[in-house]
């Protein structure tokens, strides 16, 4: 399932854009701050940004800069009540993909987050793969020299952060928060069995990179030809 982030501090609004986009197929986490959204997008490879201009502390396009200044091409549908038109070239010059102003109609809003859900996963400039492995979220699917196998959502999302790590230790919350999304109740081994069977995958398709537990910090792909 498609996962995406909503930034929108409206509790009434962001509760009616979750339920009508987790309607359409489209899993959304909500958070109602800058600081909490940039959070998040560090720690779970969305497909999409749905972001808010009017937000506590600031100015959504303040955390869209930020985004495309570290090199995050998340793509983002701004949302706001400013409909002139310097309002829209602003969100736009600022890396929107796409701009709706409020108020609008579910119909649409879906209609639009689907159209940015349709772009390849490869306009994220993080790395689609690690070594000797290769990535492909749209068709699900994990492959090494020739070889692929098929991954579950939850694995995807887990190896997806993994290999955008390029190798460093990733904290064992945010390989949860990747695998389930944020908030989303996990039970205790949850994160264990998918390792377990991703570790597994890894050796099915022939590769050479490994996940290992890194004692006390978390977990990283390396090449090794030892299972840790």
């Amino acid at each position: 399932m498609n996962r995406i982030l909503l930034v929108e501090d409206h509790e009434r609004l962001a509760g009616l854009i979750s339920k009508g986009l987790g309607d359409a197929g489209i899993a959304v986490d909500v958070v109602d701050r800058i600081a909490t959204a940039w959070s998040a997008l560090q720690q779970v490879p969305y497909r999409a940004l749905v972001l808010d201009r009017g937000l506590p502390g600031g100015d959504g396009l303040d955390l869209l800069k930020r985004l495309r200044a570290a090199g995050l091409g998340t793509p983002c549908l701004v949302l706001t009540a400013r409909d002139a038109l310097h309002d829209r070239v602003e969100g736009l010059e600022a890396g929107a993909d796409d701009y709706l102003p409020k108020p609008f109609a579910m119909d649409e809003m879906v209609a639009r987050v689907r159209a940015l859900l349709r772009r390849p996963v490869e306009s994220r400039t993080l790395a689609p793969g690690h070594g000797d492995l290769q990535l492909r979220p749209d068709a699900g699917t994990l492959c090494c020299d020739g070889e692929s196998v098929t991954l579950a959502s939850a694995e995807m999302q887990i190896m997806l952060l993994l290999v955008e790590k390029g190798g460093d230790t990733v904290r064992r919350s945010a390989l949860e928060a990747a695998g389930w999304g944020l908030g989303e109740a996990v039970t205790p081994n949850a994160l264990d069995v998918a390792l377990h069977r991703l570790r597994r995958k890894l050796q099915a398709v022939g590769s050479a990179q490994r996940i290992v537990n890194v004692r006390n910090l978390g977990y990283a792909l390396r090449e090794t030809s030892v299972d840790q």
